[in-house]
């Protein structure tokens, strides 16, 4: 099928159910088959959460906590470029249906792994398709939905991660606890066959192929994909220094910020650090509120685990209302009634966001309930849940049908360099000031020594919170 049939065919689907949603019987497979993906991305992100504290122990590598998850978003960056060239030239089939065998293979490969420095290698490869797939997906959304319905399946990819977040962490945690952190890893591939089968028909159906007939034969943007490896390059040079805390690492340092900083301007939209208004703010601002809210999401089960000597199970089951309450907030973004104040519940969205990371440390004194972290980080990811849906249906809205695959990769590489960075300088922060030798406790002898550490995490994101509330107010163009 052509592109211009495919498009052609949607127009069709359009007016036949123009009444209906993204479950109407023109869009129910594909919206089934998509959410399925993000389902599985889901469960990964929070059933692997539960296990690293373990895995990084076991490996001998929680010096290296930090990169383990940075790890992730490094390699994602070049996947994410990737993924946009591939998908405005050539369709997103190719870039999602290979994302998602890197991701299950780096999935095999971290669970195989016998040390700290492979167990990172299989989250690289997993970031690498994990770029490659969510920049297809937004493609995907752009192509084959009409713009009145892309809230909702906004709304519906914030919906699949409240299973996960409720089920993932009880099951990781009863896994890692009886079988061991390594099936965590290896059981989530079984779960690739299933939105495979179901979206890739769909998609072929109705978003394969170039948005024009002429630029499939059009060769990838060699410059961008250049700046792409030098971003990530960069960013792994630069978390790389930021967890070996000598003199001779200011070497490292200073080589990953002299590729990271010329590759983001040539990446991101002119204007984006200065917070210009329209598309380069919207971009922006993902940056500024993923980064501050997982960089912060990242300590909370090893705060818990060696501060409060929590089982793994029960610190990841401190996280598991969030996914229901980040639907909530997404489900209200998406009502045609909020639409004239987007920008007003993006702004409370980042104040509850601040307030979340901000109150999640004093649980580090003992008399404070270990279940404020749970209400606190509810109230955070309903406030999250406002504002990443509204930036994709914010990018979507400003973006030309050509220019979705590059705009898509360059706010997903906002979302991916600000935890990069984020958690590269929270990292170095928690090694410097005693988090390591802290974290080394066990579940059952934590001495709760090194509070600062932890402290040291949690109150810069906040503040770099509050600068995404700022944000907010610029991003619609005057």
């Amino acid at each position: 099928m052509t592109a211009l049939e495919s498009s052609d065919a949607a127009v069709v689907d359009d007016a036949a159910d123009r009444e209906g949603g993204v479950l109407s019987r023109s869009y129910r497979a594909l919206s089934v088959g998509i959410v399925s993906v993000v389902l599985l991305i889901a469960f990964e992100a929070t059933a692997v959460g539960t296990a690293m504290p373990v895995a990084a122990r076991e490996l001998d590598g929680v010096a290296l906590y930090a990169f383990a998850f940075s790890g992730y978003f490094t390699t994602s960056l070049f996947g994410m470029v990737l993924s946009g060239q591939w998908s405005d030239r050539r369709g997103p089939l190719g870039a999602l249906t290979t994302g998602i065998g890197a991701f299950a293979a780096g999935l095999v490969v971290a669970g195989t792994a016998q040390g700290m420095w492979v167990f990172i290698l299989g989250r690289a490869v997993q970031g690498f398709g994990g770029g490659l797939v969510i920049v297809a997906l937004y493609v995907v959304v752009g192509r084959a939905y009409p713009e009145r319905l892309r809230p909702a399946i906004m709304a519906s990819f914030a919906a699949g991660w409240v299973v996960p977040s409720i089920v993932g962490p009880l099951a990781s945690g009863a896994v890692t606890e009886h079988l061991g952190w390594r099936w965590v890893f290896l059981g989530i591939p079984a779960l690739v066959v299933f939105p495979l089968a179901l979206a890739l028909p769909q998609i072929r159906r109705r978003a394969s192929g170039p948005v024009d007939g002429t630029a499939g034969s059009a060769s990838f943007d060699r410059r961008r994909i250049r700046l792409a490896l030098a971003i990530s390059l960069g960013a792994g040079l630069l978390q790389y220094a930021a967890q070996d805390l000598r003199w001779l690492s200011l070497l490292p340092g200073l080589a990953g910020a002299a590729l990271l900083v010329p590759a983001v301007l040539g990446l991101l939209p002119r204007g984006t650090y200065r917070a210009a208004r329209g598309l380069p703010s919207v971009v922006l601002l993902r940056g500024v509120s993923a980064g501050s809210f997982i960089a912060a999401e990242s300590f909370v089960p090893l705060m818990l685990v060696t501060q409060r000597g929590l089982s793994p199970t029960l610190a990841g089951f401190s996280l598991a209302a969030g996914g229901g309450t980040w639907a909530l907030g997404s489900w209200v973004q998406s009502r045609s009634r909020v639409e004239p104040y987007r920008e007003r519940l993006m702004t409370a969205g980042m104040v509850l966001v601040a307030a979340a990371i901000v109150t999640a440390p004093s649980v580090l004194v003992h008399s404070v309930p270990v279940w404020i972290v749970a209400v606190a980080w509810a109230f955070g990811c309903f406030g999250m849940g406002l504002v990443i849906s509204s930036t994709s249906v914010l990018l979507l809205h400003l973006s030309a049908p050509e220019e979705a695959g590059a705009n898509s990769a360059a706010l997903q590489i906002s979302d991916a360099l600000s935890n990069v960075v984020l958690l590269a300088a929270t990292g170095a922060a928690f090694a410097a000031l005693g988090g390591g030798s802290a974290a080394a406790t066990t579940a059952t002898t934590s001495d709760g020594t090194h509070p600062a550490a932890f402290a040291a995490v949690f109150l810069p994101m906040a503040g770099v919170a509050l600068v995404g509330a700022w944000v907010t107010t610029r991003l619609r163009a005057r």
